[in-house]
């Protein structure tokens, strides 16, 4: 018995040592949004040469595409253009890593001339009860504030930055102004929700130097970023079906389950013939 018992706990080792020797699953692809923020202007999108988005107009946003990682050439023209050789902005090269959450916006710099700048979205995970807030300052204008209940949350945001807001849950009233100044407001004021697991990215975009102004605002959700979640979803046998979580500690517990069965066996039979 006691030779089985070895034999059978060699067996379940050999068979622990092909499990995590067994390569790892394919990496997670990369997700591209894109967001049109050129006032007045329809466009092509192309993407490695390739007619992504045809007659792209202004204020659409797009996606996510899953891509596999790598870098992209993404090149915008006018719409119906025959190829990618004329662009109105780009090329421009982006290099975009597994598992990450990327917005490429097409927008104007400060100086109100066309460009594209790439966003790496924040989705780790939000603590319970909270939300988080993004706000990204793509238009042709200076620094600005944004303001919330009479005060600057947000203070001197250039073209193209962000600043990353975690928030309670719940709906904050906005306003983007001059910065140093809380009015008047060059946009807003605005509800903005903040949603539990939720990053609400804002875009000021637009152009305050155009007669008449094209300054606006503009929102995308990335949700399913609870931290704290209510309940662990059960997959076969009640272990938890969670792909990110590695299989060698659930394969060492059924492994040292069955040592147990097997030395209890042998005590009882041990037992049995001692009597």
């Amino acid at each position: 018995m006691r030779a089985r018992l070895l034999a059978g706990i060699a067996a379940g080792t050999l068979a622990l040592a092909a499990l995590t020797a067994a390569p790892a699953t394919a990496a997670s692809p990369a997700k591209l949004s894109v967001f049109h923020a050129v006032p007045g202007q329809t466009v092509d999108v192309y993407v490695n040469k390739k007619l992504t988005l045809d007659n792209f107009t202004p204020s659409s946003m797009a996606g996510p595409l899953e891509l596999a990682a790598g870098t992209y050439t993404v090149a915008i023209t006018a719409p119906d253009a025959a190829d990618d050789s004329a662009p109105i902005i780009g090329p421009v090269d982006l290099q975009l890593a597994a598992g990450q959450n990327y917005t490429v916006v097409a927008h104007l710099d400060a100086a109100g001339k066309p460009t594209a700048t790439l966003f790496t979205n924040d989705i780790s995970p939000t603590a319970a009860g909270q939300g988080r807030v993004t706000v990204r300052h793509v238009a042709a204008a200076p620094a600005v504030d944004v303001v919330v209940g009479g005060a600057a949350a947000v203070s001197g945001l250039t073209n193209p930055n962000e600043k990353v807001l975690n928030l309670p849950a719940g709906t904050i009233s906005a306003s983007v102004t001059a910065a140093g100044t809380t009015t008047p407001a060059l946009l807003g004021p605005a509800d903005v929700p903040v949603k539990e697991g939720t990053n609400t990215i804002v875009y000021a975009w637009g152009s305050a130097t155009a007669s008449p102004a094209t300054l606006a605002l503009a929102t995308q959700t990335i949700d399913g970023l609870h931290g704290d979640p209510a309940g662990v979803n059960a997959g076969e046998v009640g272990l938890a079906a969670d792909p990110s979580t590695p299989a060698w500690p659930y394969a060492v517990g059924v492994l040292a389950l069955f040592a147990l069965i097997g030395l209890g066996v042998a005590r009882r039979q041990r037992a049995s013939q001692a009597r």
